[in-house]
Protein backbone atom coordinates (compact mmCIF):
# COMPACT_ATOMS: atom_id res chain seq x y z
CA UNK A 1 0.00 0.00 0.00
CA UNK A 2 2.82 2.39 0.91
CA UNK A 3 4.50 1.64 -2.42
CA UNK A 4 1.31 2.43 -4.32
CA UNK A 5 0.97 5.70 -2.41
CA UNK A 6 4.55 6.63 -3.27
CA UNK A 7 3.99 5.76 -6.91
CA UNK A 8 0.85 7.89 -7.01
CA UNK A 9 2.65 10.83 -5.41
CA UNK A 10 5.51 10.48 -7.90
CA UNK A 11 3.07 10.40 -10.82
CA UNK A 12 1.27 13.49 -9.55
CA UNK A 13 4.59 15.28 -9.17
CA UNK A 14 5.57 14.37 -12.70
CA UNK A 15 2.27 15.64 -14.09
CA UNK A 16 2.64 18.85 -12.14
CA UNK A 17 6.13 19.30 -13.50
CA UNK A 18 4.90 18.80 -17.05
CA UNK A 19 2.11 21.32 -16.54
CA UNK A 20 4.53 23.84 -15.06
CA UNK A 21 6.98 23.37 -17.93
CA UNK A 22 4.21 23.85 -20.49
CA UNK A 23 2.93 26.99 -18.81
CA UNK A 24 6.46 28.38 -18.53
CA UNK A 25 7.12 27.65 -22.21
CA UNK A 26 4.01 29.63 -23.13
CA UNK A 27 4.92 32.57 -20.93
CA UNK A 28 8.50 32.58 -22.24
CA UNK A 29 7.40 32.48 -25.88
CA UNK A 30 9.20 33.37 -28.01
CA UNK A 31 12.66 32.52 -26.73
CA UNK A 32 14.03 31.74 -30.20
CA UNK A 33 13.37 32.96 -33.77
CA UNK A 34 9.91 32.41 -35.27
CA UNK A 35 9.53 31.09 -38.81
CA UNK A 36 6.83 32.72 -40.97
CA UNK A 37 6.16 30.46 -43.94
CA UNK A 38 5.32 32.23 -47.19
CA UNK A 39 3.68 29.79 -49.64
CA UNK A 40 3.25 32.29 -52.48
CA UNK A 41 5.66 33.79 -55.00
CA UNK A 42 8.21 36.40 -53.97
CA UNK A 43 7.61 39.97 -55.03
CA UNK A 44 3.81 39.87 -55.01
CA UNK A 45 1.63 41.90 -52.62
CA UNK A 46 1.34 39.03 -50.14
CA UNK A 47 5.09 38.52 -49.98
CA UNK A 48 5.84 42.25 -49.71
CA UNK A 49 3.30 42.90 -46.96
CA UNK A 50 4.17 39.72 -45.08
CA UNK A 51 7.88 40.54 -44.97
CA UNK A 52 7.26 44.11 -43.81
CA UNK A 53 4.94 42.93 -41.05
CA UNK A 54 7.38 40.19 -40.00
CA UNK A 55 10.08 42.78 -39.30
CA UNK A 56 7.74 44.85 -37.11
CA UNK A 57 6.34 41.81 -35.31
CA UNK A 58 9.87 40.63 -34.52
CA UNK A 59 10.74 43.95 -32.92
CA UNK A 60 7.63 43.79 -30.75
CA UNK A 61 8.29 40.20 -29.66
CA UNK A 62 12.00 40.75 -29.11
CA UNK A 63 12.87 37.84 -31.40
CA UNK A 64 13.57 37.54 -35.10
CA UNK A 65 10.55 36.63 -37.23
CA UNK A 66 12.04 35.42 -40.49
CA UNK A 67 10.20 34.62 -43.71
CA UNK A 68 10.81 31.28 -45.36
CA UNK A 69 9.37 30.65 -48.82
CA UNK A 70 7.83 27.22 -49.44
CA UNK A 71 6.30 27.38 -52.89
CA UNK A 72 4.35 24.95 -55.02
CA UNK A 73 0.87 23.60 -55.75
CA UNK A 74 -0.68 27.08 -55.66
CA UNK A 75 0.46 27.58 -52.07
CA UNK A 76 -0.67 24.20 -50.78
CA UNK A 77 2.84 22.86 -50.10
CA UNK A 78 3.75 25.63 -47.68
CA UNK A 79 0.30 25.54 -46.12
CA UNK A 80 0.51 21.80 -45.50
CA UNK A 81 3.99 22.24 -44.00
CA UNK A 82 2.61 24.57 -41.33
CA UNK A 83 -0.43 22.38 -40.73
CA UNK A 84 1.95 19.53 -39.83
CA UNK A 85 4.31 21.68 -37.74
CA UNK A 86 4.55 21.48 -33.96
CA UNK A 87 1.92 23.72 -32.30
CA UNK A 88 4.52 25.58 -30.26
CA UNK A 89 4.29 29.01 -31.88
CA UNK A 90 7.59 28.81 -33.74
CA UNK A 91 6.13 28.05 -37.17
CA UNK A 92 3.44 30.37 -38.54
CA UNK A 93 1.78 30.77 -41.93
CA UNK A 94 1.17 33.92 -43.96
CA UNK A 95 -1.66 33.13 -46.36
CA UNK A 96 -4.41 34.80 -48.35
CA UNK A 97 -8.15 34.46 -48.78
CA UNK A 98 -7.31 31.72 -51.27
CA UNK A 99 -7.03 29.28 -48.37
CA UNK A 100 -10.82 29.42 -47.99
CA UNK A 101 -11.32 28.56 -51.67
CA UNK A 102 -8.98 25.55 -52.01
CA UNK A 103 -11.61 23.04 -50.78
CA UNK A 104 -13.65 23.75 -53.92
CA UNK A 105 -10.56 23.52 -56.15
CA UNK A 106 -8.93 20.29 -54.97
CA UNK A 107 -10.42 16.91 -54.11
CA UNK A 108 -7.42 15.83 -52.09
CA UNK A 109 -5.97 18.21 -49.52
CA UNK A 110 -3.66 17.25 -46.68
CA UNK A 111 -5.01 20.07 -44.54
CA UNK A 112 -8.36 21.60 -43.63
CA UNK A 113 -8.56 25.42 -43.71
CA UNK A 114 -10.56 25.47 -40.48
CA UNK A 115 -9.52 22.40 -38.49
CA UNK A 116 -5.78 22.42 -39.25
CA UNK A 117 -5.06 25.94 -38.04
CA UNK A 118 -5.48 28.36 -35.16
CA UNK A 119 -6.55 31.74 -36.57
CA UNK A 120 -4.37 34.62 -35.39
CA UNK A 121 -5.17 37.76 -37.38
CA UNK A 122 -6.25 39.22 -40.71
CA UNK A 123 -3.86 42.17 -41.03
CA UNK A 124 -4.49 43.22 -44.62
CA UNK A 125 -7.15 43.35 -47.31
CA UNK A 126 -7.07 44.37 -50.95
CA UNK A 127 -10.00 45.59 -52.99
CA UNK A 128 -10.69 44.08 -56.40
CA UNK A 129 -11.48 45.91 -59.60
CA UNK A 130 -13.08 45.00 -62.92
CA UNK A 131 -10.85 46.21 -65.73
CA UNK A 132 -11.55 46.14 -69.45
CA UNK A 133 -9.44 46.37 -72.56
CA UNK A 134 -9.13 49.83 -74.07
CA UNK A 135 -10.41 48.24 -77.29
CA UNK A 136 -13.78 47.53 -75.68
CA UNK A 137 -16.20 50.38 -76.53
CA UNK A 138 -17.42 50.97 -72.97
CA UNK A 139 -16.62 53.77 -70.55
CA UNK A 140 -18.40 52.66 -67.38
CA UNK A 141 -20.08 49.72 -65.69
CA UNK A 142 -23.55 50.44 -67.11
CA UNK A 143 -22.21 50.48 -70.66
CA UNK A 144 -20.22 47.31 -69.96
CA UNK A 145 -23.33 45.46 -68.76
CA UNK A 146 -25.30 46.64 -71.79
CA UNK A 147 -22.55 45.56 -74.19
CA UNK A 148 -22.07 42.22 -72.43
CA UNK A 149 -25.78 41.39 -72.66
CA UNK A 150 -25.91 42.48 -76.30
CA UNK A 151 -23.09 40.05 -77.15
CA UNK A 152 -23.87 36.83 -75.20
CA UNK A 153 -20.94 34.44 -75.12
CA UNK A 154 -18.86 36.67 -77.40
CA UNK A 155 -16.61 38.34 -74.83
CA UNK A 156 -13.85 36.50 -72.98
CA UNK A 157 -12.39 37.17 -69.57
CA UNK A 158 -9.07 36.15 -68.11
CA UNK A 159 -8.50 34.79 -64.61
CA UNK A 160 -5.62 33.66 -62.45
CA UNK A 161 -6.80 30.05 -62.67
CA UNK A 162 -9.80 27.79 -62.30
CA UNK A 163 -11.64 28.25 -59.03
CA UNK A 164 -9.80 31.26 -57.63
CA UNK A 165 -11.45 34.57 -56.77
CA UNK A 166 -10.69 36.14 -60.15
CA UNK A 167 -12.65 33.30 -61.74
CA UNK A 168 -15.46 32.81 -59.23
CA UNK A 169 -15.91 36.56 -58.79
CA UNK A 170 -16.72 36.99 -62.48
CA UNK A 171 -18.93 33.89 -62.53
CA UNK A 172 -20.97 35.36 -59.68
CA UNK A 173 -21.20 38.64 -61.60
CA UNK A 174 -22.39 36.90 -64.76
CA UNK A 175 -24.92 34.88 -62.80
CA UNK A 176 -26.33 37.99 -61.13
CA UNK A 177 -26.54 39.75 -64.51
CA UNK A 178 -27.99 36.78 -66.37
CA UNK A 179 -25.16 37.16 -68.88
CA UNK A 180 -22.50 34.88 -70.35
CA UNK A 181 -18.84 35.13 -71.35
CA UNK A 182 -15.98 32.77 -72.15
CA UNK A 183 -13.57 31.98 -69.31
CA UNK A 184 -9.86 31.84 -70.17
CA UNK A 185 -7.83 30.59 -67.17
CA UNK A 186 -4.15 31.44 -66.79
CA UNK A 187 -1.43 30.39 -64.38
CA UNK A 188 -1.67 33.58 -62.38
CA UNK A 189 -3.14 37.01 -63.01
CA UNK A 190 0.05 38.47 -64.54
CA UNK A 191 -0.28 36.52 -67.82
CA UNK A 192 -4.01 37.23 -67.81
CA UNK A 193 -3.26 40.96 -67.58
CA UNK A 194 -0.71 40.61 -70.40
CA UNK A 195 -3.39 39.18 -72.67
CA UNK A 196 -5.88 41.84 -71.57
CA UNK A 197 -3.34 44.48 -72.61
CA UNK A 198 -2.86 42.65 -75.89
CA UNK A 199 -6.59 42.37 -76.55
CA UNK A 200 -6.80 38.56 -76.43
CA UNK A 201 -9.33 38.81 -73.59
CA UNK A 202 -11.68 41.72 -73.01
CA UNK A 203 -12.05 41.98 -69.24
CA UNK A 204 -11.00 40.54 -65.91
CA UNK A 205 -11.37 40.86 -62.15
CA UNK A 206 -8.07 41.58 -60.45
CA UNK A 207 -6.61 42.75 -57.17
CA UNK A 208 -6.41 46.53 -57.21
CA UNK A 209 -2.81 46.41 -55.99
CA UNK A 210 -1.86 44.50 -59.16
CA UNK A 211 -3.99 46.43 -61.66
CA UNK A 212 -3.48 49.95 -60.37
CA UNK A 213 -0.24 50.70 -62.28
CA UNK A 214 -1.97 49.77 -65.56
CA UNK A 215 -5.06 51.79 -64.66
CA UNK A 216 -2.93 54.78 -63.68
CA UNK A 217 -1.09 54.65 -67.02
CA UNK A 218 -4.42 54.33 -68.91
CA UNK A 219 -3.41 50.98 -70.36
CA UNK A 220 -6.64 49.40 -69.12
CA UNK A 221 -9.91 50.96 -67.98
CA UNK A 222 -11.38 50.45 -64.50
CA UNK A 223 -15.17 50.28 -64.73
CA UNK A 224 -16.12 49.07 -61.24
CA UNK A 225 -14.63 48.26 -57.86
CA UNK A 226 -15.43 44.74 -56.70
CA UNK A 227 -15.35 45.33 -52.96
CA UNK A 228 -18.06 46.61 -50.66
CA UNK A 229 -16.61 50.14 -50.66
CA UNK A 230 -14.93 52.43 -53.16
CA UNK A 231 -11.15 52.64 -53.14
CA UNK A 232 -9.31 55.84 -52.16
CA UNK A 233 -7.09 55.17 -55.18
CA UNK A 234 -10.12 55.25 -57.51
CA UNK A 235 -12.58 57.57 -55.79
CA UNK A 236 -14.61 58.17 -58.95
CA UNK A 237 -15.03 54.49 -59.80
CA UNK A 238 -18.24 53.09 -58.26
CA UNK A 239 -18.62 49.65 -56.73
CA UNK A 240 -20.43 46.86 -58.54
CA UNK A 241 -23.12 47.12 -55.87
CA UNK A 242 -23.57 50.81 -56.68
CA UNK A 243 -23.93 49.76 -60.30
CA UNK A 244 -27.07 47.84 -59.44
CA UNK A 245 -25.90 44.46 -58.12
CA UNK A 246 -26.67 44.80 -54.42
CA UNK A 247 -24.70 42.42 -52.23
CA UNK A 248 -21.83 41.89 -54.65
CA UNK A 249 -18.57 42.15 -52.71
CA UNK A 250 -15.26 40.63 -53.77
CA UNK A 251 -12.01 41.44 -52.00
CA UNK A 252 -8.89 39.52 -51.12
CA UNK A 253 -7.22 39.44 -47.73
CA UNK A 254 -4.09 38.23 -46.00
CA UNK A 255 -3.83 36.34 -42.74
CA UNK A 256 -1.58 34.87 -40.08
CA UNK A 257 -2.24 31.30 -38.94
CA UNK A 258 -0.63 28.90 -36.47
CA UNK A 259 -0.97 25.10 -36.34
CA UNK A 260 -4.10 23.84 -34.62
CA UNK A 261 -3.49 23.13 -30.95
CA UNK A 262 -1.19 26.11 -30.40
CA UNK A 263 -1.80 27.39 -26.83
CA UNK A 264 -4.16 30.35 -26.72
CA UNK A 265 -1.64 32.42 -24.77
CA UNK A 266 0.74 32.24 -27.73
CA UNK A 267 -2.03 32.96 -30.23
CA UNK A 268 -3.05 36.06 -28.28
CA UNK A 269 0.53 37.28 -27.90
CA UNK A 270 1.18 36.96 -31.63
CA UNK A 271 -2.15 38.64 -32.40
CA UNK A 272 -1.19 41.62 -30.23
CA UNK A 273 2.13 41.93 -32.07
CA UNK A 274 0.40 41.81 -35.47
CA UNK A 275 -2.15 44.41 -34.38
CA UNK A 276 0.63 46.71 -33.23
CA UNK A 277 2.47 46.31 -36.54
CA UNK A 278 -0.52 47.21 -38.73
CA UNK A 279 -0.98 50.51 -36.87
CA UNK A 280 2.51 51.72 -37.79
CA UNK A 281 1.94 55.03 -39.67
CA UNK A 282 4.74 54.41 -42.16
CA UNK A 283 3.41 50.98 -43.07
CA UNK A 284 -0.13 52.36 -43.37
CA UNK A 285 1.09 55.06 -45.76
CA UNK A 286 3.31 52.71 -47.75
CA UNK A 287 0.65 50.11 -48.42
CA UNK A 288 -2.41 52.31 -48.81
CA UNK A 289 -0.61 53.90 -51.76
CA UNK A 290 -0.77 50.56 -53.61
CA UNK A 291 -4.28 49.60 -52.57
CA UNK A 292 -3.52 47.50 -49.48
CA UNK A 293 -5.52 48.34 -46.37
CA UNK A 294 -4.03 47.36 -42.99
CA UNK A 295 -6.35 46.74 -40.05
CA UNK A 296 -6.59 45.10 -36.64
CA UNK A 297 -8.57 41.99 -35.73
CA UNK A 298 -8.96 39.47 -32.93
CA UNK A 299 -8.47 35.72 -33.34
CA UNK A 300 -12.19 35.19 -32.68
CA UNK A 301 -13.26 37.77 -35.24
CA UNK A 302 -10.95 36.42 -37.90
CA UNK A 303 -11.84 32.80 -37.12
CA UNK A 304 -15.54 33.52 -37.53
CA UNK A 305 -14.97 35.41 -40.76
CA UNK A 306 -12.82 32.60 -42.14
CA UNK A 307 -15.54 30.07 -41.35
CA UNK A 308 -18.11 32.22 -43.16
CA UNK A 309 -15.83 32.54 -46.18
CA UNK A 310 -15.31 28.78 -46.50
CA UNK A 311 -19.09 28.31 -46.49
CA UNK A 312 -19.57 31.17 -48.93
CA UNK A 313 -17.16 29.84 -51.53
CA UNK A 314 -18.57 26.33 -51.24
CA UNK A 315 -22.00 27.77 -52.07
CA UNK A 316 -20.63 29.88 -54.92
CA UNK A 317 -18.82 26.90 -56.44
CA UNK A 318 -21.99 24.83 -56.24
CA UNK A 319 -24.12 27.54 -57.82
CA UNK A 320 -21.80 28.01 -60.81
CA UNK A 321 -21.02 24.32 -61.23
CA UNK A 322 -17.36 24.27 -60.20
CA UNK A 323 -16.07 20.78 -59.38
CA UNK A 324 -12.85 20.13 -57.42
CA UNK A 325 -10.08 18.51 -59.45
Amino acid sequence: MELNRRQAMAAMGALGSIGFSSAQAQSDWPNKPVKLVMPLAAGGPTDVVGRALAAHIGRTLGQSVYVESKLGAAGNIGTEFVARAAPDGYTALYQTSGITIVPVQYKKLNFDPLRSFAPVAMPASINTVIVVSNDLPVKNFAEFVQYLKAHPGKLSYGSGGNGNITHLGIEVLLQMLGASAVHVPYKGTAPAMADLLGGSVQFMLDALSSSYPFIKDSRVRAIAVGGAQRSPLLPDVPTVAEGGLAGYAMSTWQCVLLPAGTPDAIVQKLNAAVNKAVMDPELQKQFSSIGVQLHQSTPAQFGGYMKDEVARWAQVAKSVGIQPE
